[in-house]
Protein backbone atom coordinates (compact mmCIF):
# COMPACT_ATOMS: atom_id res chain seq x y z
CA UNK A 1 0.00 0.00 0.00
CA UNK A 2 1.41 3.22 -0.72
CA UNK A 3 1.91 5.99 1.76
CA UNK A 4 0.09 9.63 1.60
CA UNK A 5 -0.03 12.45 3.93
CA UNK A 6 -2.14 10.87 5.78
CA UNK A 7 -0.52 7.70 6.43
CA UNK A 8 3.56 7.39 6.24
CA UNK A 9 6.24 5.89 8.44
CA UNK A 10 7.15 6.95 11.76
CA UNK A 11 10.30 8.20 11.11
CA UNK A 12 8.60 10.83 8.58
CA UNK A 13 6.50 12.57 11.84
CA UNK A 14 9.06 14.86 12.72
CA UNK A 15 9.49 16.40 9.28
CA UNK A 16 8.67 19.56 8.07
CA UNK A 17 5.87 19.21 5.33
CA UNK A 18 7.82 20.15 2.03
CA UNK A 19 10.47 17.20 3.33
CA UNK A 20 7.85 15.13 4.56
CA UNK A 21 5.59 14.81 0.87
CA UNK A 22 9.29 14.64 -0.78
CA UNK A 23 10.23 11.74 1.24
CA UNK A 24 6.99 9.85 0.53
CA UNK A 25 7.14 10.54 -2.98
CA UNK A 26 10.31 9.16 -3.15
CA UNK A 27 9.76 6.18 -1.16
CA UNK A 28 6.40 4.97 -2.40
CA UNK A 29 8.65 5.36 -6.26
CA UNK A 30 11.18 3.30 -4.57
CA UNK A 31 8.73 0.46 -3.21
CA UNK A 32 7.19 0.81 -7.10
CA UNK A 33 11.09 -0.09 -8.09
CA UNK A 34 11.11 -3.28 -6.08
CA UNK A 35 13.10 -1.83 -2.86
CA UNK A 36 12.33 -3.16 0.80
CA UNK A 37 10.70 -0.78 3.04
CA UNK A 38 13.88 -1.17 5.37
CA UNK A 39 15.51 0.26 2.48
CA UNK A 40 13.28 2.76 0.93
CA UNK A 41 12.50 4.82 4.07
CA UNK A 42 16.03 5.50 5.04
CA UNK A 43 16.94 6.74 1.15
CA UNK A 44 13.73 8.46 0.76
CA UNK A 45 14.73 10.71 3.77
CA UNK A 46 17.83 11.37 2.73
CA UNK A 47 17.12 11.85 -0.55
CA UNK A 48 14.02 14.32 0.57
CA UNK A 49 16.41 16.47 2.52
CA UNK A 50 18.95 16.99 0.20
CA UNK A 51 16.08 18.29 -2.50
CA UNK A 52 14.54 20.38 -0.51
CA UNK A 53 17.17 21.72 1.38
CA UNK A 54 20.05 21.46 -1.25
CA UNK A 55 20.50 25.50 -1.71
CA UNK A 56 20.02 26.08 1.89
CA UNK A 57 23.15 26.13 4.65
CA UNK A 58 22.09 23.13 7.39
CA UNK A 59 21.59 24.62 10.90
CA UNK A 60 24.01 23.48 13.24
CA UNK A 61 23.35 23.10 16.84
CA UNK A 62 24.87 22.10 20.12
CA UNK A 63 24.49 20.02 22.75
CA UNK A 64 27.13 21.25 25.82
CA UNK A 65 27.14 21.39 29.68
CA UNK A 66 25.83 24.54 30.92
CA UNK A 67 25.18 26.40 35.02
CA UNK A 68 22.09 24.53 34.87
CA UNK A 69 22.63 20.61 33.59
CA UNK A 70 22.94 20.86 29.61
CA UNK A 71 21.21 22.98 26.73
CA UNK A 72 20.53 22.66 22.99
CA UNK A 73 21.84 26.03 21.32
CA UNK A 74 21.92 26.83 17.99
CA UNK A 75 26.22 27.44 16.86
CA UNK A 76 27.30 30.83 17.82
CA UNK A 77 23.87 31.41 19.85
CA UNK A 78 24.03 32.57 23.14
CA UNK A 79 20.29 32.31 23.88
CA UNK A 80 19.60 28.13 24.71
CA UNK A 81 16.89 26.41 23.12
CA UNK A 82 16.09 23.46 25.48
CA UNK A 83 17.83 22.92 29.22
CA UNK A 84 17.51 20.22 30.77
CA UNK A 85 19.36 18.59 34.09
CA UNK A 86 20.87 16.01 32.45
CA UNK A 87 22.06 14.99 29.13
CA UNK A 88 20.13 11.80 28.53
CA UNK A 89 17.14 14.17 29.67
CA UNK A 90 17.80 16.42 27.05
CA UNK A 91 18.68 14.08 23.83
CA UNK A 92 14.84 13.11 23.17
CA UNK A 93 13.78 16.28 22.87
CA UNK A 94 16.29 17.97 21.23
CA UNK A 95 16.98 14.98 18.43
CA UNK A 96 13.61 16.09 17.50
CA UNK A 97 13.26 19.17 17.62
CA UNK A 98 16.65 19.34 15.39
CA UNK A 99 15.43 16.66 12.88
CA UNK A 100 12.19 18.87 12.64
CA UNK A 101 14.58 21.69 11.49
CA UNK A 102 16.62 19.63 8.94
CA UNK A 103 19.93 20.79 11.07
CA UNK A 104 22.60 18.98 12.39
CA UNK A 105 23.16 17.97 15.66
CA UNK A 106 26.92 18.14 17.34
CA UNK A 107 26.92 16.33 20.70
CA UNK A 108 29.57 17.63 23.78
CA UNK A 109 31.10 15.98 26.27
CA UNK A 110 31.29 17.88 29.67
CA UNK A 111 35.18 18.79 29.20
CA UNK A 112 34.03 20.71 25.55
CA UNK A 113 35.03 17.88 23.26
CA UNK A 114 32.94 16.66 20.44
CA UNK A 115 31.78 13.30 21.04
CA UNK A 116 29.38 12.64 18.09
CA UNK A 117 27.45 14.34 15.54
CA UNK A 118 24.02 13.43 14.07
CA UNK A 119 22.47 14.05 10.64
CA UNK A 120 25.05 15.66 9.10
CA UNK A 121 24.37 15.82 5.40
CA UNK A 122 27.28 15.05 3.25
Amino acid sequence: MPWSNDNYPDSFKNLNTDVRSKAIEIANALLRDGYEEGRAIPIALDRARKSIHSDEEQPVYEIRSHDEGWQLKKKDSKKAILIEETKAELMGEAKRYVNKNNGELRIYTEDGTLEDTLYKEN
